[in-house]
């Protein structure tokens, strides 16, 4: 008998799971906090990698589709120094290794991919507890509960479902971002526009830094990063977003008012985020009945690798769970032990914020950047 599987978690790797489960005649649910897919904006690109994400959309049959979806030039990039001097530019065609598409975009294909009712939106999950032999109840913030015999977190940096297999929490690791959007950048930030070129912009120094890409429509997304300490904003009304933006832009006093134009030219309100990560070894025992894909499992800083590596997760435990009919603890297993090394490596041991924010940057990020293109 096939058993049900229960997703909390409707991002890239939960519904990514979900897609090749379905795919396999597995019945299964997803349970999403969120009102309804547009409950939220979904962040800006993803340069999505051929050994992770694509491999994970070839077996989800999407890959066609996310084809359609790829933006073209969006791969070049420019770093360039606090003056808004142009350091390293690059050009590519924008359908080469590491296609760039929107995560809003891709995740809205993932969820077209399934049947109405999978995903359950509005079903919040405040906590789960172990009922023995594997068996497990959800307690949803609402007061429902839901029993299954087969529970995967793919529910992000704070998972609720974590602590059923693991102590370990993310810690803030000394850097925070904080996130702007300008529309229709071509006609009302034309020198905004420009600085950020055709593809993504580094403008950094020592400490901080602005990081930027091109959407559809001339939309500009901006990412701040800050060297400081996660209670920098104390005292800041953190619901007052002029504050918190008048805030940000004393950071960049001096700096090239087409760069800083990022930040106080904004159509959106701030979003802060502390970055976190889990230890870069998370592991856990094998704990029947349940396991932890994507940020839930192996949270780290951003490095490009986070959104393929959940959905490679997702296709992954799809793959096991459908290779192992009337067996899921045997597919569980199977996925750890993969899983584990694999994240572990994908973590990686290069400093990429201390290259980024660094007392050499911008520079230490233009050697990173031309060293990469000569190993490609």
């Amino acid at each position: 008998m096939t058993t049900p599987i229960t997703i909390v978690g409707a991002g890239l790797g939960g519904l990514l799971l979900a897609r090749v489960l379905y795919l396999n005649g597995i019945p299964v649910t997803v349970h999403e906090a969120e009102a309804s897919p547009a409950a939220r904006t979904q962040g800006g690109l993803l340069d999505i990698h051929p050994g992770s994400g694509q491999t994970a959309l070839q077996a989800a049959g999407l890959l066609g589709e996310f084809r359609d979806l790829v933006l073209p030039g969006r791969e070049s990039y420019r770093v360039l120094d606090r003056a808004g001097t142009v350091l390293l530019d690059t050009s590519h065609g924008g359908t080469g290794e590491r296609p760039e598409v929107s995560r809003g975009e891709l995740r809205r294909m993932l969820l077209d991919s399934l049947p109405d009712g999978v995903v359950q939106w509005g079903r919040k999950a405040g906590g789960a507890r172990a009922l023995g032999e594997g068996r497990h109840e959800l307690r949803f913030t609402d007061g429902s509960t839901a029993v299954t015999s087969a529970l995967v977190g793919a529910d992000g940096a704070w998972s609720r479902i974590r602590p059923l297999l693991s102590d370990a929490t993310p810690r803030h690791m000394g850097v925070t971002s904080v996130e702007y959007v300008l529309f229709d950048g071509d006609t009302r930030h034309r020198a905004t526009a420009e600085a950020v070129g055709a593809g993504s912009l580094f403008a950094l120094a020592p400490g901080r830094g602005i990081l930027a890409h091109r959407e559809r429509g001339g939309t500009l997304h901006a990412y701040v990063q800050l060297k400081v300490a996660r209670d920098w904003l104390g005292g800041t009304d953190a619901a007052d977003a002029a504050s918190v933006s008048a805030r940000v832009a004393a950071e960049f006093e001096g700096w090239a008012p087409e760069l800083t134009a990022l930040i106080t030219g904004s159509d959106t309100a701030p979003v802060v985020r502390p970055l976190c990560a889990l230890p870069a070894a998370h592991r856990w025992e094998r704990v029947p009945g349940v396991t932890l894909i994507g940020d839930a499992a192996h949270l780290a800083l951003p490095n490009g690798e986070g959104a393929n590596a959940a959905m490679r997760d997702g296709a992954e435990l799809g793959r096991a769970i459908a290779a192992h009919p009337g067996d899921v603890e045997a597919a569980l297993a199977e996925y750890e032990q993969a899983m584990f090394p694999r994240s572990a490596a994908e973590t990686g041991d290069e400093d990429i914020y201390g290259l980024m924010l660094g007392d050499d940057a911008p520079h230490s990020w233009v050697a990173m950047m031309n060293g990469a293109a000569r190993a490609s």
